[in-house]
């Protein structure tokens, strides 16, 4: 499904001695896709699999062409025909998450949420209302989801002009909602109802939650590794991207839905 956007992307950047690369780009996308799903650092990628330096190469040059970016955005339009929806969404949930930053990640890239009291980084992430993602933005955890969801914001009304309407959760103030009317969009707090106790999904705004849920999954993302943000924000558009290739081929696994005979054996 991704191959063409690749060939194409290869065909921009010839190589000046005609060379054409030692290494499947499939192989690529597999270690990449592997290192995403088990976290293991890019030393202990399987022998099978291209070296890591060669791996590591593809995935900065991605990160830094955007293309990483765009084959996400492509399949999500795949998706969201695919559910009966047009390509352009007209509304957006917004949410943030605090995750710890591991050794060695930069002091000055990560933060302290007081809210929280944990130290590392915010994810902050804008999906539609099937909770594809539109709009990703890594921070140091100290910064107000305020700044977070202005940012976020303001990406999706350059990339998706159609967006009319946002769910957000108490945590974002007024100052979100005054930007949001300067882009046109309405942004709308939605709480749970007085009174509930325990784990509830909120109508609208649970599906932002849920797409954190589905992300965790990829151990890559269970703490922040990465020195730069735009790298950790690569990792994020890359596990949702194996989402979406997962949904749209019918390949999606779970141990709970496996034939009885395979659990005995």
């Amino acid at each position: 499904m991704i191959e063409p956007i690749i060939a194409a992307w290869k065909a921009r950047r010839p190589s000046v001695s005609g060379h054409q690369g030692r290494y499947p780009m499939r192989e690529i996308v597999n270690a990449l896709l592997y290192l995403e799903r088990t976290g293991c650092g890019w030393e202990y990628l399987p022998h099978d699999l291209p070296p890591p330096s060669a791996v590591y190469y593809y995935f900065a040059l991605w990160r830094d062409d955007g293309l990483s970016q765009t084959i996400h955005d492509l399949l999500r339009a795949r998706v969201r025909e695919v559910a009966g929806r047009g390509e352009d969404p007209t509304a957006v949930v917004v949410d943030s998450q605090t995750v710890h930053a591991a050794a060695g990640v930069p002091a000055d890239t990560t933060g302290l949420d007081p809210g929280k009291k944990s130290r590392g980084r915010k994810r902050g992430i804008a999906t539609d209302v099937l909770g594809l993602l539109l709009a990703v933005y890594v921070t140091a955890a100290s910064v107000h989801d305020n700044a977070i969801g202005i940012e976020l914001l303001d990406q999706v009304a350059i990339d998706h002009p159609t967006v009319t309407a946002a769910w957000v959760d108490a945590g974002f103030k007024n100052a979100l909602a005054d930007h949001g009317r300067t882009l046109g969009i309405d942004v709308r707090v939605v709480q749970p109802e007085p009174g509930t106790r325990g784990f509830t999904p909120v109508p609208k705004r649970w599906v932002v939650e849920q797409t954190f849920g589905t992300l965790t999954p990829h151990r890559r993302l269970a703490r922040d590794y990465e020195k730069h943000p735009a790298s950790s924000q690569a990792h994020i558009y890359r596990a949702a991207t194996d989402r979406m290739t997962r949904r749209l081929t019918g390949t999606t696994t779970s141990w709970r839905d496996r034939p009885t005979a395979t659990l005995a054996a």
